[in-house]
């Protein structure tokens, strides 16, 4: 029905099969050739919005880094003015000591989560395709079983 009047469109009863078939052809090509430009309109939206979080990301990891090293030189003075040192070299050293204990304990955990975690092989998705190739070379010999059974006459049991 045509949607200004609410009749039959007069042309749709003289098309062919082979018509109506090439109309709706055309039109799932079409469809899926939108369909895969509003995809990729999606994407690139999504990859710029990701791109400029990651550029503002890196601008506040360089200013947490500025940041830290100012606290870091202003620890170093207060330990000098807690202790009453009369030179400011040892609360830089303290400061120093501090730093290096902890990258030494974080090398050492990152070490450890690199060796869990390499060769970086899917070992659970292979154990599973291993279950399943078994599972179905077993129902292939059981069918193969069952079909020389009935080739020598024996019903089937279930």
């Amino acid at each position: 029905m045509s949607p200004a009047d609410g009749l039959p469109p007069t042309d749709s009863a003289e098309k062919s099969l082979g018509d109506i078939v090439s109309d709706v052809s055309e039109k799932a090509t079409l469809l899926v050739h939108e369909e895969i430009e509003l995809a990729k309109a999606e994407v690139t939206e999504k990859v710029s919005s990701l791109g400029k979080g990651a550029a503002i990301a890196g601008a506040a990891a360089v200013f947490l880094v500025f940041a830290l090293t100012i606290f870091f030189h202003g620890l170093a003075w207060l330990l000098d003015d807690l202790f009453d040192w009369n030179s400011i070299w040892p609360g830089f050293m303290i400061v120093f000591g501090l730093l290096t204990l902890l990258a030494i304990i974080s090398a050492l955990v990152a070490r450890r989560l690199f060796q869990q975690g390499a060769p970086p092989t899917p070992d659970l998705a292979i154990e599973e395709a291993k279950r399943t190739r078994a599972e179905i070379e077993a129902q292939t010999i059981q069918r193969d079983q069952l079909e020389r059974s009935l080739e020598r006459g024996e019903e089937a049991r279930t």
